[in-house]
């Protein structure tokens, strides 16, 4: 039977789309599956248009602070129309990129909703599609990279209704800038919602059902990060269960336990933020007998599934749910279904929560590596004496560094200031190329640069700390 392409891709997210364009190179006839819009939640709905939000936020939280550097600006003001129209214009214009991308690398795009029917030499896609009808092609492989979407739970009222509560879709387009403002959970999306609508003057409270805030981070950086957030002016309720979210004409009503109480709290809006759910149901998995683990497709190193040419990658093969680690992914499934016999770099993966503070890491935590039993020397490395940071009015946070005692590894980061989120891509570097203390100590970082804490970190972690 002859096959309609070498590789069908069912997502157009970062890691459908960069697998895509691999495949593309690599001289696979490539087609790409999407059912809304190229570029995916990350491009669409997630990363891209929430840090424009934020850039528009932290913007106009410093024209408060003029007076610090000697400038001012009489009554600051903004527009809250256009900081959302903004925010879309990026992400339109980046969704416009993609086409480009699929266009010059000669990718078809079939608009529709993909499912998977028992073929040969690997599944067959039948496409239900946009604009009527259906589809169906077969291809050598196929790689499901369908992604995710926000978790609810219906039975307590955690569901986005588009009014009073919202989903991270609903935040990022709303009709009003709400007064008040309850985010329920406090991971990387609930705390960058919560900081950027606090920056326009909402009053903000976030609930978290653990002890701590950003419970993945290192406790340090989360107890920084509750300071910090505190002195915005955002509140906070930690080790809250959320038993009930009623919205109501004007306002929403959250009950909550913590600490052996019930407390009711009300606000104009709430985003729900707990989480992700795959996109699997609709793809026909069960009758494949694809393999499901926790709600995520159970995958091999190179991203097989078990059943015959059938691949998945990203958010729908498990986490961490980060936009990076699905286009690593697409790359390496990619070459290894060309053939390219592709060796498996172990790179850590970063993670980066774009709020003010910043706060990025890498690797693992002091805790986890005491849990485990690992020996470790720890450097920490404070803003408030960085040359840069003080120039910059920039002071808050620090730099936390974890090196292995007996061979001296590099085997986490942890950082909490302004722009750690493009700082931390230096030590990924150094623990993917497996350096030392040595390697660290000897490096020479630019002056004056905030990344000179990044060295002093490594300086203090062996009591050789220049600057306190």
């Amino acid at each position: 039977m002859a096959l309609d392409f070498d590789l069908i891709i069912i997502g157009s997210g970062p890691g459908g789309y960069v697998a895509a364009i691999r495949a593309a190179q690599l001289g696979l006839k490539t087609a790409i599956v999407e059912r809304e819009q190229l570029g995916g939640i990350c491009l669409n709905w997630g990363c891209i248009p929430t840090k424009a939000l934020l850039k528009s936020g932290e913007v106009f939280e410093t024209l408060s602070h003029l007076s610090d550097y000697g400038l001012a600006a009489d009554a600051p003001r903004f527009d809250f129309a256009k900081v959302i129209e903004r925010s879309r214009g990026v992400s339109k214009q980046l969704n416009g990129g993609v086409g480009f991308l699929m266009k010059k690398h000669k990718i078809e795009v079939i608009e529709g909703s993909a499912r998977l029917e028992r073929g040969s030499p690997a599944p067959k896609v039948i496409v239900d599609l946009k604009a009527g009808g259906s589809r169906a092609v077969q291809a050598k492989s196929v790689i499901i990279a369908t992604g995710a979407r926000a978790k609810t739970i219906p039975a307590i009222g955690l569901v986005g209704d588009g009014d009073r509560v919202w989903t991270y879709r609903d935040a990022l387009t709303p009709k009003a800038m709400p007064k008040s403002l309850l985010v329920i959970g406090s991971g990387a999306i609930g705390i960058e919602f919560a900081s950027f609508y606090r920056a326009l003057g909402a009053e903000v409270t976030v609930i978290e059902a653990m002890d701590r805030i950003l419970p993945v981070e290192d406790e340090e950086v989360s107890a920084a990060a509750l300071k910090a957030f505190k002195a915005r002016g955002i509140a906070f309720r930690t080790g809250a269960k959320v038993t009930k979210l009623t919205p109501g004409k004007d306002s929403v009503t959250l009950t909550l336990e913590a600490g052996g109480k019930t407390e009711t709290l009300s606000a104009e809006r709430a985003i729900v933020a707990v989480g992700i759910e795959a996109n699997i149901e609709t793809l026909g998995l069960d009758a494949l007998g694809v393999k499901v683990e926790r709600g995520h497709i159970v995958t091999d190193d190179h991203g097989g599934t078990g059943v015959s040419g059938l691949y998945a990658i990203g958010d729908v093969a498990g986490p961490p749910w980060l936009a990076h680690k699905a286009s690593h992914e697409g790359v390496h499934c990619v070459e290894h279904i060309a053939g390219l016999a592709p060796v498996r770099v172990v790179s850590p993966i970063p993670g980066c929560t774009y709020s003010h503070p910043q706060i990025a890491s890498v690797g693992i935590t002091e805790q986890a590596a005491k849990a485990a039993g690992r020996a470790v020397k720890i450097g920490r490395f404070p803003f408030r004496v960085n040359g840069k940071a003080i120039a910059s009015g920039e002071t808050q946070g620090f730099v936390k560094v974890i090196f292995d005692a007996s061979t001296g590894a590099l085997i986490g980061a942890h950082m909490i200031g302004a722009e750690v989120t493009e700082m931390i891509q230096g030590y990924v570097i150094a623990m993917t190329l497996e350096a030392t203390e040595a390697e660290m100590m000897a490096t020479i970082f630019a002056h004056p640069t905030m990344s000179e804490a990044m060295h002093e970190a490594s300086l203090d972690a062996y009591g050789r700390v220049l600057h306190i």
